[in-house]
C-alpha cells in the first residue's frame, strides 16, 4: 500500500514588487502550518519523505512541517511549481517505491486537480489543507486515474 499526502501551501503574501516565485508566507500561513502538523501528528499522519516546490511559499510550508513532525527537510522539486495534474502525476508515478509515504507540498490549481484526478473526490484546497490517499498498489508507477481513495481531509480552518 502507497500513500500520498497532498498540501496546499499556507497563506502567503501578495506584496507588489516581489516575483510569484519569491512570496513568503503570511504570519498567520506560518501559524496555520504549525496547527496543521500538529494535527496530522495527531492522527499519526507522518510521511517518510516530503517533496515540494523550491517556491518560497512551499518550501517555507514544507519546513514547518519536517520540524514539527520530525522528519527530514524536503526534496526540492522545481516540476511541482506550476504544476498540472498530468505534470503531478507523473512526479508521482516516478517517486522511489522503497518510499511508502510520501508528502506533497504543491500549488493550486495542481493540488486540487491531482486531487480530483486521484480520487474522483472534489473538495475546495484552500491554503495550508491537507489530503491523504491510500493506494492499493505496490509501485508508484501505477498510480492512476481514481487509483486512489481519499482516506484524511483537513483544513487550517476547520
Amino acid at each position: 500500500m502507497k500513500k500520498l499526502l497532498l498540501v496546499r501551501h499556507a497563506k502567503a503574501t501578495h506584496e507588489t514588487g516581489l516575483a510569484d516565485f519569491e512570496r513568503p508566507l503570511k504570519p498567520s500561513g506560518l501559524q496555520d502550518t504549525a496547527i496543521m502538523a500538529g494535527r496530522l501528528k495527531e492522527h499519526s499522519l507522518v510521511p517518510q519523505l516530503l517533496i515540494a516546490s523550491p517556491a518560497l511559499r512551499t518550501i517555507s510550508t514544507a519546513n514547518v512541517l519536517s520540524q514539527h513532525l520530525g522528519i527530514a527537510t524536503a526534496e526540492e522539486i522545481l516540476g511541482i511549481y506550476e504544476a498540472d495534474q498530468n505534470q503531478l502525476v507523473d512526479i508521482i508515478s516516478q517517486l522511489n517505491d522503497a518510499d511508502d509515504f510520501v508528502g506533497l507540498v504543491g500549488h493550486n490549481p495542481g493540488v486540487g486537480q491531482v486531487l480530483y484526478y486521484l480520487t474522483g473526490k472534489l473538495h475546495d484546497v484552500p491554503p495550508g489543507s491537507v489530503a491523504l490517499i491510500e493506494f492499493n498498489i505496490d509501485t508508484w508507477a501505477a498510480v492512476g486515474n481514481k487509483s486512489g481513495k481519499l482516506v484524511y481531509y483537513d483544513t487550517p480552518s476547520d
